[in-house]
């Protein structure tokens, strides 16, 4: 069943992880439309300042900390938990991704609709195979963030507890590969083929992936959280084409003349394409495509770089 979106015009949002490479696009999109609260450590002050020029209010927090909240206001019409920490600890991982996330949705659960960011970091490896949202699940990302997988998992087992409790509508969206004009993997990978630095990657090639532009998810926020149910509607989030690290460094190659040396290693993370009949039928297909959105990438971060025939 296709969901309707809300609307976010004069609605009370709180935004987590607000300046995050997700969350800052959103901000953006939605500071003047909305009523816009973010929620994070600011150990930057700037970041802060930042923020609350585009008429943001910031609130200071640690997710961690049992007492974090008590200065936060509870009357929000939806939440958007964008939040990660990955220290490589843990204790304090688990504290902050999962226990926080249970804290945060406690103290917001008058809310219209809870949006809870997650991965596909949370499926098992499974070559090639497209990874449909009853998919077994596993510590995917150990060899590069190696807390980050099971904190993934264990946020999504507390965000359903805490919204089948108390009756809380609640959307888990398992994000695939983010980009955009701000960055993202393509953006990494442009860099270090810049710099001649090697690419790793899995042996199992072709190492499919499904680039989500930052204008798709921007657009898809809304329908996710009117898909919100107290049953809670666990979802594939990426772009509809799926694309593999060799395609878009090919690609890349095509666009500034730069070559991706790639080194084999079993230990890079695997192909993790991923099922997208749900979300289809959920929110619909993306629009961008994928060498749209990478060439405007390119031409937006690093114009410079452009061959003359790709401008």
């Amino acid at each position: 069943m296709t969901a309707q979106p809300v609307n976010i015009a004069g609605s009370k949002i709180l935004i987590t992880g607000p300046t995050g490479q997700v969350a800052a696009p959103v901000i953006d999109a939605w500071a003047g439309q909305a009523e816009l609260t973010a929620l994070a450590r600011f150990s930057d002050p700037a970041q802060r300042s930042a923020l609350e020029e585009k008429g943001v209010r910031c609130v200071a927090a640690d997710l961690a900390d049992p007492a974090a909240l008590k200065g936060l206001a509870d009357d929000f019409d939806y939440v958007l938990n964008f939040a990660v920490v990955k220290t490589d600890s843990f204790d304090y991982d688990l504290a902050a991704n999962a226990e926080g996330l249970g804290r945060l949705m406690l103290h917001c659960r008058s809310v219209k609709a809870f949006l809870h960011l997650s991965s596909t970091a949370v499926y098992e490896y499974a070559g090639h195979a497209p990874r449909a949202e009853d998919a077994p699940l596993g510590d995917n990302h150990r060899s590069m963030f190696p807390t980050y997988s099971i904190s993934k998992i264990a946020a999504e087992t507390v965000c359903r507890f805490v919204a089948h409790q108390f009756g809380i509508p609640a959307t888990i969206a398992r994000l695939s590969v983010p980009y955009g004009n701000n960055g993202g993997w393509p953006w990494y990978h442009l860099l270090m083929m810049e710099q001649g630095v090697p690419i790793d990657v899995h042996p199992e090639r072709p190492n499919l992936y499904n680039l989500l532009h930052t204008d798709d998810y921007i657009e898809k926020l809304p329908l996710l959280l009117g898909a919100a149910s107290n049953e809670v509607t666990t979802v594939n989030f990426g772009g509809s084409q799926a694309v593999s690290i060799e395609d878009w460094c090919a690609w890349l190659t095509e666009l500034t003349g730069l070559e991706p040396e790639f080194r084999d290693s079993p230990t890079a993370f695997g192909s993790l394409a991923i099922d997208t009949t749900r979300m289809h039928d959920l929110i619909g297909p993306t629009r961008v495509d994928w060498r749209e959105g990478v060439r405007n990438m390119v031409a937006t971060l690093s114009p410079h770089l452009l061959k003359s025939d790709a401008r």
